[in-house]
């Protein structure tokens, strides 16, 4: 049985014409303040991360939307998240002024945030931009109580199976089911279980992931003095995170490359005959329906395919599945600032987040989408994608994510090697090291 729950009513599709409208009134107001470049029509350069084209597209939208008022630009940054991260820094650091909107990794957010690049979100804007909105997107634009950057597009891991598999081991996934759960059906069966296991950003998702469904957090006391964050690894909930990344790595149904295993490849084992239990994101699904449309797949195996919310680490706490997507910063160096938030409204609009949902994967932020008829016709889980965006949880939200995230990375990989009485304390050990400055990494 597939899973998942009804969207929200078509009054809140009102609500956010409503704010289309609002910023459209902004423009107008601005336009005496802001001025123009040399005399033309400004020019907002966004700076975004690589995609299929989808942001490109919804820049020349806006820009014909802005009736003159501005045209964007878009400049393509690195595809890794790191690099990105790296080169934005730079130029903000420069006081750059050309950066006028940031595509931006919601665990970045803070650093930016924290160093003064990004430029304060009016209140009126901050109102409009998170109505309707799931709670994930809108924490993962927060930094100390305020919204530092604009909620856009949201994504989140769902649970996928082989419906023929899960039947065949009795499960009833129209009901929670737990990662014991899973691995005993996945055995039974014998299939496998896609988890990301690589030494990359994958493995601090999938550990954050546990460690947040047990009821803990990796950071339990945070702080902008990083000698004062406390982290919580060796808690009850990281103990607990350690031993089912064990368990499942030492189960027999990871695959034989879990310490390199990723997105893609998991997915391309839950295609295969071992397939059974994959935790991935919703790419996987089209990505198997245009293998059947290009004759390499057999129509069979995504007609078996099911999917539900991510799996529990203990059957009475709900699950807290990863959150990732990207949200909007406007440069603190900008020299349009105020268009370059009525941008962002345009750009988040529920008409461009549903086009950039269905033309390039990437679900929204805003809930009305997920009423969209050809939303639902391209993206059947669209309401399993939504609930899960309203439970998942952000990765640790600090200025030093990077840090704490590599020590993660060294620390819980590869995911066999860890000790549940050693692994927490060994990685709290490095990363406290990292943010005092005592060690590198």
């Amino acid at each position: 049985m597939r899973t998942g729950r009804a969207g929200p009513s078509h009054s809140r599709r009102r609500r956010r014409a409503v704010a289309g409208a609002a910023a459209a009134g902004l423009l107008s107001s601005v336009l005496a303040a802001c001025g123009s470049d040399e005399g033309g029509v400004p020019t907002l350069t966004w700076y975004t991360n690589p995609d299929s084209g989808g942001q490109a597209e919804i820049a020349a939208r806006c820009t014909e939307d802005a009736d003159g008022q501005y045209v964007i630009e878009t400049a393509v940054l690195p595809r890794e998240a790191s690099q990105q991260r790296e080169q934005l820094i730079r130029r903000l650091a420069a006081n750059d002024s050309s950066i006028d909107l940031l595509s931006l990794d919601p665990p970045f957010i803070p650093e930016f945030a924290e160093a003064g690049f990004l430029a304060p979100v009016p209140e009126d804007v901050a109102d409009r931009v998170t109505e309707d909105v799931v709670e994930s997107a809108i924490q993962g634009s927060t930094w100390n109580d305020e919204l530092v950057a604009v909620p856009f597009w949201a994504n989140t891991q769902l649970l996928w199976y082989r419906e023929s598999v899960a039947e065949a081991a009795g499960l009833d996934m129209s009901q929670p089911v737990t990662w014991d759960e899973i691995v005993q059906a996945a055995q039974e069966q014998d299939v496998q279980v896609g988890v990301q296991g690589i030494r990359a950003e994958a493995l601090t998702v999938w550990f954050n992931a546990l460690i947040e469904s047990a009821g803990g957090a990796i950071i339990e006391d945070n702080s902008t003095d990083p000698s004062e964050i406390e982290l919580g690894l060796t808690s009850e909930a990281g103990i607990r995170a350690a031993e089912v990344m064990r368990m499942i790595a030492t189960s027999g149904t990871a695959g034989p490359a879990l310490s390199t295993a990723n997105e893609d490849s998991t997915a391309t084992a839950f295609e295969s005959p071992e397939g059974g239990f994959n935790v991935n994101y919703p790419f996987i699904y089209p990505r198997a329906l245009a293998a059947v449309e290009e004759g390499t797949m057999d129509p069979s195996v995504p007609e078996d395919y099911g999917w539900t919310i991510y799996p529990r680490v203990d059957a009475d706490t709900p699950a807290a599945p990863p959150y990732g997507g990207i949200n909007l910063g406007v440069g603190a160096f900008s020299e349009h600032p105020d268009l370059a938030f009525a941008a962002t409204e345009c750009i988040t609009s529920t008409e461009n987040q549903a086009y950039y949902f269905v033309s390039n994967g990437n679900p929204a932020s805003d809930t009305a989408v997920y009423d969209d008829p050809e939303v639902l016709e391209q993206f059947p889980m669209a309401p399993t994608i939504r609930e899960s965006l309203e439970l998942a949880a952000p990765r640790p939200q600090t200025p030093y994510y990077s840090e704490v995230s590599g020590g993660i990375q060294r620390v819980y990989h590869p995911p066999s090697s860890v000790d549940p009485e050693q692994t927490p304390e060994q990685a709290t050990e490095l990363i406290n090291a990292v943010l005092r400055k005592e060690q590198l990494l």
